[in-house]
């Protein structure tokens, strides 16, 4: 299954929705990303796919200072799952994939 590409995130958390992009790249086997969000970029760590299941860690600095985990299942265009940062409670992640020409996974 291929996740290449610019996905449209939304993450619902407990002080509101926050919207970010990730862009997934597959370059020598291994697959790579950053995430664009609330004015930063920043590098995709420990990514995993097993099957439809992606996983990966990041580290954030707006709205607050926090290192995060995903995990979630690609279907299609479509990305659902869970964002968790420490004891916090986990938060909802929907995605879309880009489609058409637009998409441009090399911008990040």
């Amino acid at each position: 299954m291929s996740v290449e590409g610019t996905w449209d995130l939304n993450i619902s958390t407990p002080i509101g929705t926050i919207t970010a992009v990730v862009y997934l790249h597959l370059a020598n086997g291994a697959l790579t990303g950053t995430a664009h969000g609330a004015g930063e970029d920043v590098a995709l760590n420990n990514l995993a796919l097993d099957g439809d299941r992606l996983t990966w860690t990041q580290s954030i600095a707006k709205p607050l200072r926090l290192n995060l985990g995903f995990a979630v299942t690609v279907d299609g265009d479509t990305m659902t799952g869970s964002s968790k940062a420490g004891r916090l409670p986990a938060s909802k992640v929907t995605g879309h994939r880009r489609t058409g020409r637009a998409r441009d996974v090399s911008r990040r």
